[in-house]
């Protein structure tokens, strides 16, 4: 018996994408629909049983290590090898009760409908102002549509599928498995049409007999108020086009929101920081400050503390789902000391601090200046 790896033409670890495509290729090659060649029948029935052991992890691991005879594929009883396949031949053979009994072809039967395409996914980062508003954005993505030079069918243009040879358009094979509790038939699906049944002998030359191709495509989005980082956005039947007919699968959009240099989000309140002076915060000022809309007005009641919270109703984020309902700014105070004071303002500073002190408070030199200026 001819070494699989050897037949199929690849080196020992190669990986499951490398077998798929050496077997596809070869498959074409020596099927005896297309190769009417001594011999290629017999060949392509060679590739399909080696393709067919070294695609299961478990199979291969046993052939690997004990080659054809770990297959229990000879006659008498297997040996130890070959016990790592009884779980995958009796969760074949009780799954048919679900849709039928086992070797009833429900599995294969299924694969040869239509088959809905996969969803795919797009990261897309945007700016603080366009989480918190809203924007339509233009985003360029790359899918599977359906072939528009041979409408799907993978065939060129004046032919068609044909039968499959390996399975008889079955679109499923059998497998007959020696165990210590009796023969079993294990059937899968056909691995040379995949479970369709047809394959199809002269390729669409535009799309290599797929039925599908790769498109570039421009999409518009719409990016409602009020989103934040982690928000996905399903955009349907943007994904890539489906097999034999199936529906297309969705796009999901993941958003990014980028980082504002001074405000910072909290659910539907954004918090933000301003500094003034100790004048300001004693007697009151109106001040202006950023918010996502741009300048506004803040007020600054007489009498401020340092870490007091002022708010701006209305100046927050949209709720998702509900952009009347909106949130407030919510702006941290801080005061700013003078570090040196000039002759005049620390004679003032001192006329005042006495005036407190002539009024029964506390020296301020005992309780410190601003404990008088504040008391």
């Amino acid at each position: 018996m001819a070494d699989y790896y050897d037949l199929l033409g690849v080196a020992r670890d190669a990986d499951a994408d490398t077998l798929k495509r050496a077997y596809r290729r070869l498959a074409r090659q020596y099927h005896p629909d297309i190769n009417k060649e001594p011999g290629a029948e017999d060949r392509f029935k060679e590739i399909g049983r080696a393709y067919e052991v070294l695609s299961d992890p478990q199979t291969r691991s046993r052939y690997d290590q004990f080659g054809e005879a770990g297959l229990g594929g000879g006659g008498g009883m297997p040996d130890m090898g070959d016990m790592g396949g009884f779980a995958d031949l009796f969760e074949t053979f009780f799954s048919g009760f679900g849709g039928g009994p086992a070797g009833s072809g429900g599995a294969g039967a299924r694969r040869r409908g239509p088959r809905q395409g996969d969803d795919l996914r797009f990261d897309l980062t945007i700016s603080f102002s366009e989480a918190v508003f809203g924007q339509e954005k233009e985003i360029q993505i790359r899918h599977l549509e359906t072939c528009s030079t041979c409408s799907g069918s993978g065939a060129k243009s004046g032919s068609g599928p044909t039968s499959c040879g390996t399975c008889g358009g079955a679109g499923q094979v059998r497998r007959a498995t020696r165990t210590p509790f009796g023969s079993f038939t294990q059937v899968a699906p056909c691995p040379t049409c995949e479970g369709t049944g047809q394959v199809i002998a002269d390729p669409c030359s535009a799309c290599g007999g797929q039925g599908l191709q790769q498109v570039r495509k421009k999409l518009r989005i719409n990016i409602p108020a009020g989103v934040d980082s982690g928000t996905r956005l399903r955009v349907a039947s943007e994904g890539n086009a489906g097999q034999r007919g199936g529906p297309a699968g969705d796009l999901y959009v993941f958003l990014t929101v980028q980082s504002h240099p001074t405000l910072r989000r909290d659910g539907i309140n954004i918090h933000a920081e301003v500094t003034i002076n100790y004048l300001q915060a004693i007697l009151g000022d109106t001040i202006e400050v950023e918010t996502v809309e741009g300048p506004a007005q803040l007020e600054i009641p007489a009498g401020t503390q340092p870490g007091a919270v002022l708010t701006l109703n209305g100046k927050g984020v949209p709720r998702l789902g509900n952009p009347v309902a909106r949130g407030n700014q919510l702006i941290s105070i801080k005061v700013q000391l003078p570090t040196k004071l000039n002759g005049e303002e620390r004679e003032l500073l001192e006329q005042l601090a006495g005036h407190h002190s002539a009024r029964g408070q506390k020296h301020p030199h005992k309780s410190g200046l601003f404990g008088g200026l504040f008391g």
